[in-house]
């Protein structure tokens, strides 16, 4: 078809309204978002470096069971309380050996140890396990231990590492090599995506020779066609670069048609200045509305840039010289393009962080430790990770790591440090939550995250909390401490500085496997006493400090029945012990129990509250949180995953 002919009074008006540079952004912007961005289902394999549409939710606990870390030998730790070098106990071996992928089919009765390899399930009745390094043989199927052995020695209780219900990414999540990881850790095998945007590239200029082809007078290499689709694939983008278009109206304007018809965005090369051959910036206010929204942007380089938007769809010709080409797209179109495809503004590579609790290692190996990164009063804080090698969350929920040297045994609180980032930049959470963790936790900061707000939660147990809190580390610390002296849940240790704000309430009570006469119709009270009268009733405890392992006491009123030195530091370690039969009854919070699929008796009233640092009550991002703990939306999300808000 004929090329239209070009109006006069664009070639002279285009560069008569220069924008700044946050102007020609906040426009462009605005007439693209807010926008539905388009999903997608992958398989696993195919997500890496997508952003997560949806939050997942971890469907079981990992790992499923409670595990050896060494191998050794399952045992009862109360049989060598007494052990030493001098006065070895003698234990008989059972006739099994757990390998990993082995159902354990012996209990481990008194005076008793089972073979065990790492990574094998922990027996029924067994709560250590001890190196295979630290035993001698004595004699058929005997062992001598020289040692004594703590409660929980070198086993992964259930859900230590991720529990059933967690939040295991959030939407947004940039899908790497560890978010598979821990996707595939819980079987997950497909997952939503925002669809990367479909991104066309053309090049005009009649003066342009493909790379590979013979470079005939007065030509040049298309520099900016391969550049730009590099920089949009590194970018989220799905580039598809179609070639090179003279400077003939007509034909470009096909090409320019055909390309928005089949993308998402339309990304130009040259064309954008006011000599008679430039003809792009013509074209665009007949592609749709509004059209041109910025054409001459102050920058230096970059002035000639233009900005599009057609019919929802940007449109940008960038400037030809592949240097302002470059700045004006990283600068200008790079936080549009990430924007749609999910992902969050580009980033950078290290920072320095002062680490708040010393660090131990070991003489002899540098150390490279992973770390989370808050903001203090002061600066950034590095939180070491806590959850141990086999843990797949210390990798993937990190932000960085440091070094400790291989000639220093510990890196001292307080330690000033270079963290270097897994990410090219890491972006400082608007709300740091650092304390005891509760699967409710994830409802109530879920509006946040949706709302654009980043938060960063670390879970240290209720005392770890409190510290960061008096450190000013964090804007909340959740706790559930009873104290015993007043009979109530948390006040007490309130410090200065910091005020109590109302979370919720979690159902404490007995859980044990539905059908179990022994428990069927019972009272809390009546379940114990008809547990400790069966001798071969077997409990799982809490760890000490707990507020379960209170309630537990008291219910138990002295007593230390089998099982007792049994101690996970979780509730659904609690329940995966009794639905797999190592242990018959012991106490967690009414969600665990009802998700494990275990009959549950009421006892107590637990209260998950949050110590907050009042310094920090004006900040956008706390009353964004309590916002969101009184809301409705909130408040039912809670009730219906068997919360009750205070």
């Amino acid at each position: 078809m004929p090329a239209p002919k070009p109006d006069p009074s664009v070639d002279q008006d285009q560069f008569l309204s220069i924008l700044s540079r946050e102007e020609a952004l906040t426009r462009f912007e605005a007439a693209l978002f807010p926008r539905e961005l388009p999903r997608e289902a992958r398989r696993l394999a195919d997500a890496l470096g997508c952003a997560l549409a949806d939050d997942v939710v971890a469907p079981i606990d990992v790992p499923p069971f409670d595990r050896s870390n060494v191998d050794g030998f399952a045992v009862r730790s109360a049989d060598l309380a007494t052990a030493s070098e001098a006065a070895p106990v003698r234990l008989m071996l059972n006739d099994e050996t757990i390998a990993c992928g082995t159902a354990p089919a012996r209990p481990v009765l008194s005076g008793t140890a089972t073979a065990i390899a790492t990574g094998g399930p922990v027996p029924r009745g067994a709560d250590a396990v001890v190196m295979v390094e630290h035993t001698q043989p004595a004699g058929n199927r005997a062992i001598e231990v020289r040692r004594a052995a703590s409660p929980g020695q070198f086993i992964s209780y259930a859900g230590s590492d991720i529990a059933r219900g967690e939040s295991l990414l959030r939407a947004g999540t940039i899908i790497g090599s560890r978010e598979i990881g821990m996707c595939a850790a819980c079987g997950i095998a497909d997952v939503e995506v925002t669809r990367r945007p479909r991104v066309a590239i053309l090049s005009t200029g009649d003066e342009l020779v493909q790379p590979g082809q013979p470079l005939r007078p007065a030509a040049i290499y298309d520099t900016n066609g391969a550049i730009v689709t590099a920089a949009i694939t590194e970018n989220g983008g799905d580039a598809a670069f179609l070639g090179a278009v003279a400077d003939d109206e007509g034909e470009l304007e096909a090409a320019m048609r055909k390309a928005l018809a089949e993308s998402d965005m339309l990304v130009l090369s040259g064309g954008t200045s006011k000599g008679a051959g430039d003809v792009s910036h013509r074209i665009i206010s007949r592609l749709g509305r509004p059209g041109i929204i910025a054409h001459g942007v102050a920058l230096k380089p970059g002035k000639p840039l233009c900005l599009a938007v057609c019919d929802g769809k940007p449109v940008i010709i960038l400037p030809g010289f592949p240097t302002s080409a470059m700045f004006t797209f990283h600068d200008m179109i790079v936080p549009v393009l990430r924007r749609m495809a999910g992902l969050p503004p580009r980033p950078d590579a290290k920072v320095n962080a002062k680490v708040p609790v010393r660090i131990a290692s070991e003489l002899g190996r540098t150390e490279f430790v992973m770390v989370s990164l808050v903001e203090g009063e002061r600066g950034l804080i590095a939180y070491p990770s806590g959850k141990g090698s086999g843990a797949i969350t210390s990798f993937a929920q990190a932000d960085g790591f440091l070094k400790i040297d291989a000639l220093a045994d510990q890196m001292p609180a307080g330690s000033d440090v270079e963290v270097t980032l897994f990410t090219p930049h890491v972006r400082v959470p608007d709300l740091v939550i650092v304390g005891s963790h509760c699967t409710g936790l994830d409802l109530v900061t879920a509006p946040l995250a949706r709302a654009g707000l980043s938060v960063r939660s670390i879970a240290v147990g209720s005392l770890g909390g409190l510290a960061a809190a008096r450190r000013g580390e964090c804007d909340f610390a959740p706790i559930h401490l009873f104290d015993e002296k007043t009979e109530t849940y948390n006040t007490p240790y309130l410090a200065e500085g910091l005020e109590l704000v109302p979370g919720w309430r979690r159902m404490q009570g007995i859980v044990f496997r539905a059908g179990d006469i022994r428990f069927e119709g019972l009272s809390a009270e009546e379940a114990v006493r008809a547990a400790l009268a069966d001798p071969a009733c077997i409990m799982v405890n809490r760890n000490q400090g707990a507020g379960t392992r209170i309630l537990i006491d008291r219910l138990l009123e002295g007593m230390r029945p089998d099982g007792y030195w049994n101690q996970p530091r979780s509730h659904n370690a609690v329940a995966a012990a009794v639905a797999q039969h190592r242990a018959d009854w012991g106490m967690t919070i009414a969600p665990v129990a009802a998700a494990s699929g275990l009959g549950f008796i009421p006892f107590a009233e637990e209260h998950y509250d949050f110590a907050l640092v009042t310094a920090r009550k004006q900040r956008s991002a706390v009353q964004a949180f309590l916002d969101a703990l009184a809301s409705e939306e909130g408040r039912a999300a809670l009730t219906k995953a068997g919360f009750r808000p205070a």
